[in-house]
Parts: C-alpha cells; structure tokens; sequence
C-alpha cells in the first residue's frame, strides 16, 4: 500500500526538483516554491501508481525507483510503452488538457514519486514558459522512441531488436566498466520481451547467441556487460 507525506528531506532541500530537466531553468529561489508545492508518495515493488483509464490531476516526478508504463492488449499481452526512472516524469499530458490515463504504471521496485497538482503546475507552466518548452522536448523523445518501436517491430529482425533495446537500456543504465559497459538491467526476459514484441524464448536465446558471439556477456538475470558496443550497433541496423 502506497504511503503519502506532505514532503520528503529532498524536496526540502529543492534534490527532487532540481534534478528534474523540466525544472532546469530555476533559480533557487524558484525551487525552494516548487519543492513547498510538492507531495511525496512511496509505493512497494508491484504497486500500481497509476491505472489505465484513471483520471490524473497531478505531475508524477519519479525522485527514486524505477517504473514501467504499460497496458493490456486484446490478446491480454502486456505491452511495455515506457520505463521511467530517477528524474524522469510523467502525466503532463493530463494536466494540460481534460483526459484518462492511457496506460498504466507499476513500480519495479520501491519507489518514491514527488507530484505536483494540476493547479499548481498550470501556474508554474504561465509563470516560466521555459517549463512547457522542456515539456515539449520531452515529449517529441518519447515520440520518437515510439516511432522508432514501431518500426523496429514492424520491420526489423528479431536479432536487430534485441540489440537496439540493449543499446537503449546502455544510453540510459550503462555504466562505465574496465571491460565496456556494465548494465543494470530494468526488466527481466519477459519484461523485455513484452517491451520490444517478442517472446520470452526469444529474447532469452538472441542473448545467448549474443554472448557465444562475445558481444556481450550475461551475469545473471539482471545485469549484462556490453563488450563490442559497435557490433551491437551493426547488428541493431
């Protein structure tokens, strides 16, 4: 069950919002009016932040944790559309214009959101322009993520796939290693495999071929050391 607090110490100390790129323009003192207008709510691995088809009338600011937006397709297949993690936001859409949520968000591990209501983030937004420009930008990424999902499901070979989603989740999880890159994973086998349209067998044994290849190498489920990022790249074509 998810726990709400009126702050958290980091809102206080303006963290949360000033690690939010949307935010980045602020002076201190703006900060310091953001972070008295924010709530902080936690929720358990497992916990739905959100349902698809509910009304939002907050900005949900991701200040630790990881989370997965998705939604059921009629086959009753989950379809993975975003991951959202430290820094990263989401309900802006509701908050500029009347509507539900189109998906669904779940925590892949306790997680800690800070959100802003409708109200107060449509002030903010009148108040410094720059907000709904970062918003934008933000945005026309995750559009273009899409697009490109789309296409590689639509058009791309399943080897091709699996390797654009590592080389995602290295732009973004990556972190420098001796022998390249070490990954922390943000799905499982059947995460990913819901993530880029295939099966669990599948993503499981392109990885596999992967590392006899030595283009990567696995070290359990949840972390993965990309070796060759060029020949990733070259096979992600």
């Amino acid at each position: 069950m998810s726990k709400l607090l009126r702050a958290c110490d980091s809102c206080r100390n303006k963290l949360c919002a000033k690690q939010i790129s949307i935010f980045s323009s602020l002076d201190g003192q703006q900060l310091t009016q953001i972070a008295d207008l924010i709530i902080h709510k936690s929720f358990k691995k497992g916990e739905l932040l959100i349902f698809e088809g509910e009304t939002m009338n907050s900005l949900f600011i991701i200040n630790k944790g990881q989370t997965k937006a998705f939604r059921n397709t009629q086959e009753g297949r989950e379809q993975i559309l975003h991951l959202f993690s430290e820094g990263d936001f989401f309900g802006e859409r509701n908050l500029l214009r009347d509507q539900v949520s189109n998906y669904s968000v779940e925590a892949l591990e306790e997680t800690h959101v800070c959100l802003i209501h409708k109200h107060d983030f449509q002030i903010l937004v009148r108040n410094h322009p720059d907000i709904a420009l970062k918003v934008m930008e933000e945005l026309c990424r995750r559009l273009d993520r899409l697009e490109n999902t789309v296409e590689t499901m639509g058009t791309r070979t399943v080897e091709a796939r699996v390797s654009s989603v590592l080389l995602e989740f290295a732009d973004k999880y990556g972190k420098p290693h001796p022998e390249g890159i070490m990954i922390e994973l943000p799905l499982n086998r059947e995460g990913i495999a819901n993530y880029i349209g295939l099966t669990r067998e599948t993503v499981s044994r392109k990885m596999s071929l992967l590392q006899d290849e030595g283009v990567i190498e696995m070290n359990g489920n949840k972390k993965v050391l990309l070796l060759n990022r060029s020949a990733l790249e070259h096979l992600a074509e």
